[in-house]
């Protein structure tokens, strides 16, 4: 999914259309017919003038081209009839109901629940938790025992019994026998949204009163509460932890410990992380991490260590984690950020979280003042007397005879709605419906949402009609998604899976596609020119690349490192001036450290094998399929431009 959405965001980027309003439209081009305005070719050229880098873009010329280019591949898609795909509708149906959510929103009620979670976010809160389960749509008598037990739980602490003692022996949280109900440090947007409530409400060292969630009821003991750590910038060094198969598995753990030694005899962080540590993303960069915050990384541990630095340039001891061995250096620590700098990010958190009821109630509210609605009243009490009591136990039915399911029960502006869709709601409703009674009253009140429900609905439908960049937006993304479907088709997977193609593409480019000179080697590094001269004299007397490092480091000082592999010219890991001959190179230097290196194996210039170049070959590939294509669409489908139409237009973007 992430390859679409790049996808989409490049074919929006082309195609998206601004909400912007136009004097006038007029037919700019057709194909087979169908036309295409002035006015939209017009918006996407005005939004895209700033963003696009590439100053032929901006030539109006080859931008109706791309423009054409890009209608003809959609037009192609809905030919094949990819719109009409499951796969597509549903995709759609997800991105539509995604980007609705920035309709449902209260603007007050949110900026009031960024501010309480902003405030939130300067603590930290240790806790621990005893929680009995039950279904938040449980039937009354088995809520009434949960809270029950809950409630003897908590009376039996108030009157002095441990708070741990009861977690590890009553506590249906799974980990509680082993941890005690202990949840460590927390902060806000962390716990569901009651928790949270409970955590942030209760003093330090007492314990809550019991609380609901969706997972049953809860206490809580304030254990702590600290600053937030705010955020941390790190350097590491890792060495992976050894596979089962590994004939050595104190190999990680001995490299690491030499590496710290020679950080200790004053060699340098970042050169040792670029030589050694076996964390591909971050080596290159000498070990600097991305900055994080407390619960971010998968290892509390390799946290921990992190936070324990105090000043920037500290270093830690070697380390363990799940993943390996660590040794890591404080770069910098970053207090909680402003409020104005996070606010982007907490209105986002908000929407997932259970805050977001709040601004569902707010809106419900709105949505009954904004649309005109009639309640049928009689159908409603029609209605009411076919719900029976078995709907208190989960077993009712929707009755089939003794009623009109065609008569309108609810109507929205010009929308009608039929009886049949409440009975529908009442039927798939009442598990979680409230235990209220009589039933005429738990029917009134089971109407009431309904009706809510049914404005959200009605507001939804209407979306494209109230807010214009809404239904541009739909119609841009609903042909940006045909055309990643019909691009993976046309292009994609057949620059996978045409070998004979990919073969003759090959043979007719192999000499854009060459390798540099080569060279089998092991380089030799230290600090110490005398170990170097060691190294050069055991090599030239037969000794091998492990025996030299046995030899010459001991268990307390790490001497030289070694390292073994293939290199292309220009490799950033070569030592400066290296010679592309067998043999063993003289000693050079670079800063602090002396190199040496044994070529073994000299591989000239060469063209690339098939395989050797295979994933950047098929790119081009792709490349060079899509324009063609894009010729061929040309001579299937009639695209006619008006040119008397296009010169106006060209005039007024001028």
């Amino acid at each position: 999914m992430n390859s679409k959405k790049l996808f989409l965001g490049v074919a929006l980027l082309v195609a998206f259309i601004a909400n912007a309003q136009t004097k006038s439209k007029e037919v700019l081009f057709t194909i087979n017919d169908k036309p295409y305005y002035t006015d939209e070719f017009s918006r996407v050229y005005k939004k895209n003038l700033d963003l696009v880098k590439d100053e032929s873009q901006k030539d109006l010329n080859l931008y109706l081209d791309l423009f054409i280019g890009y209608k003809l591949k959609v037009n192609k898609a809905y030919k094949l009839g990819l719109q009409d795909g499951q796969a597509y509708k549903n995709e759609l149906k997800s991105y539509r109901t995604q980007l609705a959510k920035n309709y449902f929103n209260d603007t007050k009620i949110t900026e009031e629940l960024i501010e309480e979670g902003y405030n939130r976010l300067q603590k930290e809160i240790k806790a621990s938790h005893i929680l009995i389960l039950v279904d938040e749509n449980a039937a009354p008598q088995d809520t009434l025992k949960a809270y029950n037990k809950i409630k003897d739980i908590r009376n039996r602490i108030v009157k002095g019994e441990k708070f741990e003692d009861l977690a590890a022996q009553l506590s249906e949280d799974p980990s509680a026998k082993e941890n005690k109900g202990d949840l460590g440090y927390f902060t806000a947007f962390r716990m569901v949204y009651p928790f949270e409530n409970a955590a942030f409400t209760t003093p330090k060292g007492e314990v809550s009163k019991i609380i609901r969630t969706r997972f049953g009821y809860h206490i809580l003991k304030i254990n702590d509460i600290r600053p937030n750590r705010g955020e941390v910038t790190v350097a590491h060094i890792m060495i992976l932890n050894p596979k089962p198969e590994d004939e050595d598995q104190n190999k990680a753990e001995n490299t690491i410990n030499d590496i710290y030694k020679k950080i200790n005899q004053g060699e340098k962080f970042e050169e040792l992380a670029k030589q050694f540590s076996e964390d591909k993303s971050s080596a290159s960069k000498g070990g600097v991490l991305n900055k994080f915050s407390s619960g971010q990384l998968s290892s509390e541990e390799f946290e921990n260590i992190a936070f324990s630095l105090k000043n920037a340039g500290d270093i830690s001891k070697p380390f363990k984690s799940q993943f390996g061995w660590h040794i890591v250096k404080l770069i910098e620590k970053h207090p909680v950020r402003t409020l104005e700098e996070m606010k982007p990010e907490l209105e986002t958190k908000i929407g997932k979280d259970e805050r977001s009821k709040r601004i569902v109630e707010s809106l419900q509210e709105k949505l009954r003042k904004k649309y005109k609605f009639k309640k049928e009243t009689k159908q409603l009490a029609t209605i009411s007397k076919l719900i029976t009591n078995d709907y208190y136990e989960s077993k009712w039915q929707m009755p089939t005879t003794g009623f009109d399911g065609k008569a309108t029960i609810l109507t929205i502006e010009n929308k009608k709605i039929e009886t049949n869709a409440f009975l529908e709601y009442l039927e798939k409703q009442q598990k979680s419906a409230s235990p209220i009674k009589p039933i005429n009253k738990l029917v009134d009140t089971m109407y009431d949402k309904f009706v809510d429900e049914q404005l959200n609905t009605y507001y939804d439908e209407n979306l494209e009609t109230e807010f214009p960049e809404f239904s541009y937006v739909m119609e841009e993304y609903r042909d940006g998604l045909l055309l990643f479907d019909l691009m993976e088709k046309e292009i994609w997977n057949r620059s996978k899976t045409d070998t004979i193609g990919l073969e003759n593409f090959y043979k007719a480019n192999k000499d854009k596609h060459l390798w540099k000179k080569r060279i089998d080697a092991t380089i030799f590094s230290s600090t110490k020119k005398d170990m170097i001269e060691k190294a050069i004299s055991m090599l030239k007397k037969g000794a091998k690349p492990q025996e030299i490092k046995d030899k010459l480091n001991t268990k307390d000082v790490v001497n030289i490192m070694i390292n073994t592999n293939t290199f292309e010219e220009g490799n950033e890991t070569l030592p400066k001036g290296t010679k592309f001959e067998v043999g063993t190179s003289s000693i050079t230097k670079d800063g602090e450290y002396y190199f040496a290196t044994k070529v073994d194996k000299v591989m000239p210039e060469g063209v690339k094998t098939l395989e050797e170049c295979r994933g950047k070959l098929t790119n081009e590939y792709q490349q060079y399929l899509e324009q063609h294509w894009v010729e061929d669409l040309k001579k299937e489908f009639n695209v006619s431009v008006n040119q008397a139409v296009f010169e106006k237009v060209k005039t007024e973007l001028k």
